[in-house]
């Protein structure tokens, strides 16, 4: 059942983060904690808090509706500042550098995962 609810995020993941690059400021901690949500290091129970908050991140329809352009990721980047810091311990160094070296290798518009 927990194992569900990741393999949606993961199916949801790229598509989302490729329509939203360059327009969320906050999109290299998203990528962090999808990269902790996958690691086999990080416990259950925070890998299910990180889906959580990566599952508000895809969901159009939120608090703040996605389409409103310029507030539509403020209540996102809130739910996934307070999942960084219930997490962090599980958001490795390695999480950050991947989530940077994608963004860095990977121009807005040319997204591939």
């Amino acid at each position: 059942m927990e194992e569900d609810k990741i393999e949606k995020i993961k199916q949801g993941f790229w598509p989302k983060v490729k329509k939203v690059a360059g327009k969320v400021p906050f999109l290299a901690d998203v990528i962090a904690l999808y990269y902790a949500m996958l690691d086999p290091s990080t416990p259950l129970k925070a890998k299910l808090t990180i889906a959580g908050a990566l599952a508000y991140f895809l969901t159009p329809f939120d608090a703040i509706p996605d389409i409103l352009f310029g507030a539509g990721y403020i209540d996102d980047a809130g739910v996934v500042a307070a999942v960084l810091a219930a997490a962090s311990m599980y958001v490795k160094e390695e999480h950050k550098k991947k989530a940077a070296d994608f963004l860095d290798s990977n121009p807005e518009g040319t997204l591939e995962n």
